[in-house]
């Protein structure tokens, strides 16, 4: 059998976003209750908290049973394409991913109401889909309503830059109904269509990823984890990874409750097999998986960046920048900007260059000489640049707002400082004091706790003292280490007296 062509074509994830009571649910409903057979639609949000659908705008007679070793309809092609929606309007893991700078969802239908227009909510998801670069469609809701006025919204919207087709902008725009049905198919093809100029696509040969949606602890079948899948084939039986927990696949489900061997993208799953439960909103890899492999998973996160970057010099860890503006005042506020970031005693920044113009791939083989970040204002990179870059693991931020640029920066700086930190504890409890020495009880929140090891103690992130621990018990039991999420008592020999909300941590 030939070896299958990396970068298939993958259906578009999408999530509905807006103001409260504007008809997201509504729609959703619609939306599933006409593309979802009677006998699959109860329940499916309770267990997966995301569903797939098929859209074509022409009737066939496709036998929906037909699925071949990936749970994936054969006739597919007849009953047209799949699109997965995130079920809960505003998801937890959206706002997870956007705070980690990558959208869970390829689309979004911003839902905005005939009878009320543009409201707070409204603005909050408008400058969230801008911020993020997340295409998106406005569906105008409610139009049968009395006081509807549409004119109003797409006046409203425009003021919010939200420039529709016919307004002076390029975002498509649906009236439609939840109620009746009206206009949704129509949105459909929408999304269709935008997913089809996104170019949607996932590599068959790579190890599963994707974001995790929502995890529990169910009494009978232990740790159960929704999931989204956005690369590669997810098969029972491999090793799964997130940040905060690992694991292996013993029962894989579709979004319908039914167990598959495998999953292709853009599929909701359910994973029994975690060792503990990874939080929402982390992305996640699974396959045959090495330690790079396993490290890659966050490379997204500016947190999680390459050491490589910060070369030493002069006694001093440089974090290097090339900046590149739209125009020479804005380069010359930037450069000024930048070199005012507060820095931490054991790093310093570097601008190596800055010019005028969009981001090019000389900029970024210069990137890839010297190690550095690049910054954009009111700038993109060409596609030859964004290749090169993503290939080269080279971190582009760019913004039409200064202030995130340099945000950024002081982000960066946070997360090196906190590099050093090998264990990090909350302090949930004191239980005895007795002179230089407290038994204490405390959740890991970030790498290990060790016995005998020597500690800082922080309180309002501020160290005001130090000492040492010289006991350390997980369930009553003595041990020599205690990981991240779980909790544990500790003699700590101390002159600082230590309180609960305090913190504990080893470098």
């Amino acid at each position: 059998m030939d070896k299958m062509v990396n970068n298939t074509k993958r259906s578009p994830i999408v999530v509905v976003v807006g103001h409260v009571d504007h008809g997201k649910t509504t729609l959703l409903d619609y939306i599933r209750k006409a593309n979802v057979a009677d006998r699959e639609a109860g329940g499916i949000t309770q267990s997966v908290g995301a569903y797939e659908i098929w859209h074509t705008s022409t009737q066939t007679n496709a036998d929906p049973t037909l699925k071949d070793e990936y749970g994936v309809n054969k006739n597919a092609d007849l009953r047209g394409e799949k699109i997965t929606f995130i079920d809960t309007p505003g998801h937890e893991a959206f706002s997870k991913m956007r705070v980690r700078g990558t959208a869970i969802a390829d689309i979004a239908i911003l839902v905005v109401a005939a009878d009320e227009s543009v409201k707070p909510q409204t603005k909050e998801a408008i400058k969230i889909l801008q911020e993020s670069k997340t295409p998106f469609i406005v569906a105008i809701t409610k139009i049968d309503r009395p006081g509807a006025d549409i004119e109003k919204v797409k006046n409203d919207l425009t003021i919010e830059n939200v420039l529709l087709e016919g307004f002076g902008g390029n975002i498509s725009y649906q009236k439609i109904s939840g109620k009746t049905g009206e206009g949704i198919d129509e949105l459909l093809d929408l999304v269709l269509l935008i997913a089809e100029v996104e170019e949607l696509k996932y590599d068959p040969e790579a190890n599963a990823s994707g974001v995790i949606l929502e995890s529990e602890k169910d009494n009978k079948r232990g740790n159960t984890v929704s999931l989204i899948l956005k690369d590669g084939y997810l098969k029972t039986g491999t090793a799964i990874f997130t940040e905060s927990a690992k694991g292996k696949i013993k029962i894989l489900e579709n979004f319908l409750g039914e167990r598959v061997k495998s999953l292709i993208p853009s599929s909701p799953a359910v994973v029994i097999g975690f060792e503990s439960l990874p939080k929402t909103g982390e992305e996640f890899v699974s396959g045959d998986l090495s330690k790079e492999d396993i490290k890659k998973m966050s490379s997204k996160d500016i947190c999680m960046e390459d050491k490589e970057e910060c070369k030493p010099e002069a006694g001093k860890c440089v974090v290097k920048i090339l900046l590149k503006a739209d125009m020479t005042g804005s380069l010359e506020v930037l450069s000024d900007l930048i070199h005012k970031v507060p820095k931490k005693e054991k790093y310093d920044l570097k601008i190596i260059d800055e010019k005028v113009g969009g981001i090019t791939d000389g900029d970024i083989k210069t990137a890839i000489a010297t190690k550095a970040i690049i910054l954009g204002f009111n700038v993109k990179a060409n596609k030859a640049a964004e290749n090169l870059a993503k290939d080269n693991k080279v971190k582009i931020i760019t913004s039409e707002i200064i202030y995130e640029l340099t945000k950024a920066i002081e982000d960066y700086f946070k997360c090196l400082g906190s590099q050093d930190i090998s264990g990090e504890l909350d302090i949930l409890a004191v239980f005895s004091k007795k002179a230089d020495k407290q038994t204490i009880g405390g959740k890991v929140i970030e790498g290990q706790i060790k016995n005998n090891a020597n500690i800082e103690i922080q309180k309002d992130l501020k160290t005001i003292g130090k000492g040492k621990i010289v006991n350390l018990q997980e369930n009553k039991v003595d041990v020599v280490s205690v990981g991240e999420e779980k909790e544990c008592g500790l003699l700590v020999v101390s002159d600082v007296e230590i309180e609960p909300g305090y913190h504990l941590i080893i470098r």
